[in-house]
């Protein structure tokens, strides 16, 4: 029996644009505060003596804890209400906002990132599901497109911003900037932003699903980062932890036991899930999503996505401050390059989306960021022009635009309305984990690239012995801050008329860690092409389906 054709969506009145309005600022204060920290992490590590371990937390640790919390916060958001969720987020936003700005220690400012995510997670999801409730139709998918487009283009803007706040005030004032902003979100959204909530769902609370996913996800972050400064597999220093010390003497790493906790962990989480799904009982995760073509391989490709973007927002600051020499505003504008890509294709998305299909501008979306990535790497080096990395990180910036514009509407697709919050806090989860783990993938690879470059370095330029050694630790640990610090003493530091050799030396080695940390991030962007392709096919057989069902 043929069902009657449904009544064509009605168009949202002024209140829902302007509601699709202050949740996008919302969204985009959170998703720049992922990326602002990145270009102000010299002038950060220089101040409060950060080592490249506690750099990579600062960034990672917010990724980290709002990956491990949104299928959390996604759950109660339908259940309690979702702009209720989104306004307590706003606030607990803003104050771990404060505690960041008022930071004197690398523990305190990590701490404070970690209020932060908290209020991340409790935003993000509340913003998505909103939108999917209030829009219909075609009125959905522009939504959607929004969405994305201010996705990609808050965290391309990221580093422009933190390198102007930095230069002309403070590194705090990347953290300050937001509480005027939020607290103008936080106003706007009570008068515009409708109350919604998840259709009524099984009865209790996944508590059990919640802590192995953030110890699975936590621990696998953490063995990553750790790796390169505990040992893969031999302890090479002592892991201090709470009071609890792990000591370099033991038979073996902390960071292959935070593997293999992650792996049991994460595995207990699907067993853990079925048999929520199997007695009926509200589930963190509803794995049967993932049977669905569309939804598996373009969380792939947005997880892809999100590691290359952040694996090249963490190096490249880096590389542009201390190899290069260049002030933070002029390392922000560098990465504007990404920016003014990200808006000028986000922009045009949907005509390109009219003529090749959502699934199709995806995969011209990632096949533009691998070329982009991959130019990058190759000319970096020390006396490189800033001006010649820019350009290739335009056709990455036009290729981000395009794949996060396309990838949220195409991801959702197939997924029925009644658990469409679930599935979008989902892909919300996999683009927060791909973040974490892009800044921690990226930062081991230059961490251990570092370790190989920079002594062969030193050695080509006649510097060895003591000196090259404790040359190349000091700049690997201080994530390269110790290249600047060369500069701003020249002939007067311990170095003497070796100073600018040796900053040569150090500035070629660290080019060459950069590449290498930018070629593995390559290496996801490529392994994300391949979901985009199984993408289109998936988004083709469902297309052809639908005349039948």
């Amino acid at each position: 029996m043929s069902e009657s054709p449904a009544a064509p969506p009605a168009a949202p009145d002024r209140k829902a644009w302007l509601a699709l309005t202050v949740l996008s600022i919302g969204l985009g204060l959170i998703v720049l505060d992922g990326t602002i920290v990145g270009v102000a992490l010299p002038d950060i590590i220089a101040d409060l003596q950060l080592d490249l371990t506690d750099a990579q937390w600062v960034n990672s640790l917010y990724a980290v804890l709002l990956a491990a919390l949104l299928l959390s916060t996604g759950r109660l958001a339908d259940r309690w209400g979702r702009k209720l969720l989104f306004l307590v987020g706003v606030v607990v936003f803003i104050g771990g906002s404060v505690l960041a700005a008022a930071s004197g220690t690398a523990d305190a400012l990590i701490g404070a990132r970690a209020v932060q995510a908290i209020g991340a997670a409790l935003i993000m999801p509340s913003t998505l599901s909103t939108v999917n409730a209030t829009f219909q139709g075609r009125y959905r998918a522009a939504a959607f497109g929004i969405w994305g487009a201010v996705i990609s283009g808050a965290a391309a803007v990221g580093p422009l911003a933190g390198g102007a706040l930095t230069q002309w005030a403070s590194w705090h004032w990347i953290f300050l900037v937001n509480i005027p902003i939020g607290l103008l979100v936080f106003a706007a959204a009570v008068w515009v932003v409708p109350e919604t909530r998840g259709v009524k769902g099984r009865p209790g609370a996944d508590v059990d699903g919640a802590l192995l996913s953030a110890i699975g996800f936590g621990a696998l972050v953490f063995a990553i980062i750790e790796g390169p400064d505990l040992g893969w597999w031999t302890p090479k220093a002592d892991l201090n932890l709470f009071g609890w010390v792990w000591p370099q003497t033991a038979p073996i790493s902390a960071v292959p036991v935070a593997f293999a906790i992650a792996a049991v962990a994460l595995f207990l989480f699907v067993i853990w899930e079925r048999h929520r799904e199997k007695v009926r009982r509200s589930a963190l995760l509803d794995l049967n999503l993932f049977r669905l073509a569309t939804f598996s391989w373009g969380n792939v490709t947005a997880a892809a996505v999100a590691v290359g973007e952040f694996a090249i927002i963490f190096v490249l600051p880096l590389y542009l401050v201390n190899a290069l020499g260049l002030d933070v505003m002029g390392a922000g504008l560098v990465l504007a390059a990404m920016a003014i890509g990200a808006f000028f294709s986000g922009a045009s998305a949907r005509h390109l989306a009219a003529r090749f299909g959502s699934p199709g501008t995806v995969l011209i979306g990632l096949s533009l960021e691998v070329i982009g990535v991959i130019v990058v790497a190759l000319v970096l080096g020390a006396k490189t022009s800033p001006w010649l990395v820019a350009i290739p990180l335009v056709i990455y910036g036009l290729g981000l635009g395009l794949a996060s514009a396309q990838l949220t509407g195409t991801v959702l697709r197939d997924v029925p309305v009644e658990v469409s919050g679930q599935g979008s806090a989902t892909q919300s989860t996999v683009r927060q984990i791909g973040s974490a783990l892009g800044t921690a993938f990226a930062g081991a690879a230059l961490s251990v690239a570092l370790a190989i470059t920079l002594p062969s370095s030193l050695s080509s330029a006649g510097i060895t012995g003591d000196t090259a050694t404790q040359l190349a630790d000091t700049t690997r640990q201080s994530a390269g801050t110790t290249i600047s610090q060369l500069r701003a003493e020249g002939s007067s530091s311990p170095l003497g008329d070796q100073t600018a050799s040796a900053i040569d030396a150090l500035a070629n080695g660290f080019a060459d860690a950069t590449r290498w940390s930018l070629l593995v991030a390559s290496l996801f962007l490529v392994l994300g092409l391949a979901g985009a392709f199984r993408l289109r096919k998936a988004a083709d057989s469902s297309d052809h389906s639908e005349p039948r069902s």
